[in-house]
């Protein structure tokens, strides 16, 4: 049972966190909320205002991130944020959300596609639901486009994020749905280079048996427990619009044109960096 000190302490570091930008940025971003305050997947205003105050501390002074083409966001209207993954931990699609959140050019609440995996974990899929993040289903996906959301998405899931530090920068395989969802929703495709986040938790092996044993996706070993605090560049490419396709290769094409976008923007980042840390 919480404390009225405990209680005190949180709502003394909320207040601290949730500044007058906060509080601006957030209502400026309209969210259609029940009367409890939340959306139909769960997102709650006032956990999301503590969570971007905190957020933006570590996306300005922890991973020090410079992001460029944040004007190649729409600022209203369904689009599909798409990017390479990596880091063990969903750093990535934090950074891209808070990104997304302070746009200058109109702030966005960019929701994230979620592994499956998140929800089991007691409190923590909640709190994901809170923070905008959805379990990365076609359904869902469809349904937020059909509403004009702004969504993050990883088409290399678990294969990006938790791939050994020696294929850092290599896209793995891509899935196709995403490129579905774009066409038959006619949402544009805004591609983002991730550069940074490959080296905030490096993973020197993977003990999959194990992983295995505990339902895990993976088990990496990594050189700390809490992300380093790498360098972050962030580079958003323009819009790509794409009609349907007249067949699943063609489909398939398109993804790799996709692809093709986010080697060149990763190269920018990785052109950029000066230093890893």
């Amino acid at each position: 049972m919480l404390s009225l000190g405990s209680l005190d302490l949180k709502q003394r570091i909320a207040t601290r966190l949730v500044t007058p930008e906060i509080e601006a940025l957030v209502a400026s971003i309209p969210k259609p909320l029940g009367s409890f305050g939340y959306d139909p997947w769960g997102y709650n205003e006032d956990t999301f205002k503590v969570a971007l105050g905190a957020a933006r501390l570590l996306y300005d002074h922890y991973f020090r991130v410079t992001a460029h083409g944040l004007e190649n966001i729409p600022s209203e209207g369904r689009v599909l944020i798409v990017g390479n993954h990596s880091g063990q931990l969903p750093m990535d699609g934090a950074l891209v959300g808070v990104a997304a959140a302070t746009n200058p050019f109109g702030p966005r609440l960019a929701r994230a596609m979620i592994e499956r995996f998140f929800p089991t974990v007691p409190w923590l899929g909640n709190f994901l639901n809170a923070l905008g993040g959805v379990i990365g289903d076609p359904v869902n996906c469809s349904k937020m486009l059909d509403m004009d959301e702004a969504i993050i998405v990883f088409p290399e899931g678990v294969r990006g994020s938790g791939k050994l530090y020696k294929k850092r920068y290599q896209l793995q395989r891509f899935g196709n749905g995403f490129m579905h969802l774009a066409m038959n929703h006619r949402a544009p495709i805004v591609p983002v280079g991730i550069v940074g986040c490959e080296e905030t938790m490096p993973a020197l092996a993977n003990l999959s048996p194990i992983a295995k044993l505990l339902g895990l996706p993976y088990l990496p070993i990594v050189p700390s427990l809490l992300p380093l605090p790498a360098r972050v560049y962030l580079n958003f490419g323009k819009p790509m619009h794409f009609s349907p396709a007249a067949s699943e290769a063609e489909v398939t094409e398109r993804v790799e044109d996709v692809k093709a976008e986010l080697r060149t923007l990763i190269q920018a980042g990785l052109a950029e960096r000066t230093s890893i840390y």
